[in-house]
């Protein structure tokens, strides 16, 4: 028995949920796991719309037999070359002798690349192309680099469903609850959703750019991606979100310090800041220690406020090794248009400060760095109380 749920009148999803995995792509901490979202289409010529991680293979199965109920497959999708979402393809083609592969030149030299055996089988579409299935017909929209240089999304001018890929999609187990109005998305599926989109394809953002503008000349009535829920309600909340994102805008007004801290002192400062602001009417403020969150959740958090305050003891004459990833991390994935503070700790050669400085200054793209600047010789006292005042004046000023 499968476990399938109908999406449209023609339409179900066959995909399957992953809750074994702890690290998406090997990086990323995935506590809720993730869905590998496939779709078949029921018409005159049944379609599959890309298929699943190996781990979820023999149930993905399953599901296709299930739902094709003793008919044949006449195609194969393939919107995106990640194995995570074309590594159960061979398994497909095996089974179905008669399908047809339907993608891209560049999808179809990645198949060769990952040692798929498609010869003989192939459709290659273009951006712009159109088939017919029966009653349904797809036309191809190329979308590069969202996130792989082969990715396209295929839209169903019939019914106003939009296999989007990488795009639109989310961090999560669906756990049964398929559609994005059957969650309470901003209470328990939004910070995964930014988390995802930010460490997967936040690098490129005029990329997505590019797709949101082609996507607005059609008449989108649901988003169905690979990961996580499918989206036919609301869509213009969920668009907003990665309008921002890929912008590289704030969602938020609001103040996340992230602080490295050895014994507890760089800590405090950090600590001392957010109550000075939080005295001051800025209430909306998140704190985490670097060494103890993933990155990725830093990057996230990063993603969403306007302004980031970067508290570092000095380490070996340098930035503490792991503030300095998350830097690094955010010099990789473009981001930009932040205003910064900063608060340098050390009990000599006090250097973390001026080095943050010149790494955001040279590193990272429109961003500002206060004048308002920190600097602790070895634990906070009443002489940096003045400091703490002025920086989180500027902070708030800074807002305005």
């Amino acid at each position: 028995m499968g476990c399938v749920r109908k999406v449209t009148e023609d339409l179900y999803w066959v995909g399957v949920n992953d809750k074994r995995l702890h690290l998406f792509e090997n990086i990323h901490p995935i506590p809720r796991g993730v869905s590998y979202n496939s779709y078949l289409l029921m018409d005159e010529k049944t379609v599959l719309f890309d298929t699943v991680d190996w781990s979820g293979c023999r149930e993905f199965l399953k599901n296709i037999e299930e739902v094709l109920n003793g008919a044949d497959l006449d195609y194969l999708v393939v919107n995106h070359m990640e194995p995570d979402h074309a590594s159960s393809m061979e398994e497909v083609l095996i089974r179905y002798p008669n399908c047809k592969v339907i993608s891209n030149e560049k999808a179809f030299m990645f198949m060769h690349q990952f040692g798929f055996v498609v010869e003989g089988r192939k459709e290659i579409v273009k951006e712009g192309d159109t088939k017919c299935f029966g009653k349904h017909t797809v036309t191809f929209v190329a979308a590069p680099m969202v996130h792989w240089p082969e990715a396209m999304v295929t839209f169903d001018t019939t019914n106003g469903v939009l296999f989007s890929a990488d795009a639109f999609g989310s961090f999560g187990s669906l756990d049964g609850k398929l559609f994005n109005d059957e969650v309470d998305f901003d209470r328990d599926w939004i910070d995964d959703a930014r988390r995802y989109f930010t460490n997967i394809v936040g690098k490129y953002g005029p990329f997505v750019q590019l797709l949101l503008k082609k996507a607005a000349t059609v008449p989108i009535q649901m988003f169905c991606p690979l990961h996580g829920p499918v989206w036919r309600t609301d869509l213009g909340y969920f668009i907003d979100k990665h309008d921002k994102w890929s912008r590289y805008e704030p969602e938020e007004k609001g103040v996340l310090i992230v602080y490295a801290s050895m014994y507890g002192n760089t800590e405090a400062a950090a600590q001392q800041l957010a109550s000075r602001l939080c005295e001051k009417g800025m209430t909306n403020v998140s704190v985490y220690d670097v060494s103890k969150t993933h990155v990725s959740y830093l990057v996230a958090e990063a993603f969403k406020y306007s302004h980031i305050v970067l508290a570092s003891v000095t380490y070996n004459l340098n930035i503490y090794p792991l503030m300095y990833d998350f830097l690094h991390h955010l010099k990789i994935l473009n981001f930009q248009k932040r205003t910064f503070g900063l608060i340098e700790n050390g009990t000599w050669a006090i250097k973390s400060g001026s080095l943050m400085k010149k790494f955001i200054n040279e590193e990272l793209k429109e961003c500002k760095v206060l004048g308002s600047q920190v600097s602790v010789n070895s634990s906070a006292g009443e002489s940096n109380a003045p400091e703490f005042e002025t920086l989180a004046d500027a902070l708030i000023e800074s807002m305005k």
